[in-house]
């Protein structure tokens, strides 16, 4: 049995009965969630282009890559692409898929599902959601790691990205 506790745009907050390997049943609560994409755009110059967006959640900016929640019947591919028009401004020609992440098992079912993005341009289609502030501009690979390294680029999905991404070779 299952009982939705709060909805809140295509987000759930349910309750319900859940039997472990072992089992023995527990009450669980889960975050329901459609899905993510998560983008690594790559300019012409070899540079990172990042977004600087205030989160309410933490009442903080945080250092981060372009990224969505799914819009129903979109593909994880079909997202990465809007969200990339809409909160950095481009269009990109080539689409690699590096596989997904699950960021907060524990207690929320989504998926992030990793690009990287190559051949980019400018698009008119930025457009941010009412509830979004967001500053774009790009940066040389060594300069996000090291703003990992010193504790400026926080977000998990975009040191996950970045991280699959350099794994994969597909940066330098």
């Amino acid at each position: 049995m299952s009982k939705t506790i709060h909805q809140w745009k295509q987000i759930s907050l349910v309750e319900e009965e859940v039997m472990l390997p072992t089992n023995r049943p527990i009450t669980h609560t889960t975050i329901i969630h459609p899905g993510a994409a998560v983008i690594l755009p790559i300019n012409q110059q070899g540079e990172i282009v990042v977004l600087r967006q205030f989160r309410p959640s933490i009442r903080k900016w945080l250092l981060e890559l372009p990224a969505g929640t799914l819009e129903h019947p979109e593909t994880p591919l079909e997202c990465a692409q809007r969200e990339l028009g809409e909160e950095a401004g481009y269009l990109a020609k080539q689409w690699i898929e590096l596989g997904q992440v699950t960021p907060l098992a524990g207690f929320c079912d989504e998926i992030q599902h990793l690009f990287v993005a190559k051949d980019l341009s400018v698009t008119q289609d930025f457009q941010c959601d009412d509830d979004e502030v967001i500053e774009v501009f790009s940066l040389p690979i060594q300069a996000l790691e090291q703003k990992i390294i010193d504790g400026e680029i926080t977000d998990t999905k975009t040191i996950a990205c970045l991280s699959k991404a350099k794994l994969c070779g597909y940066l330098d």
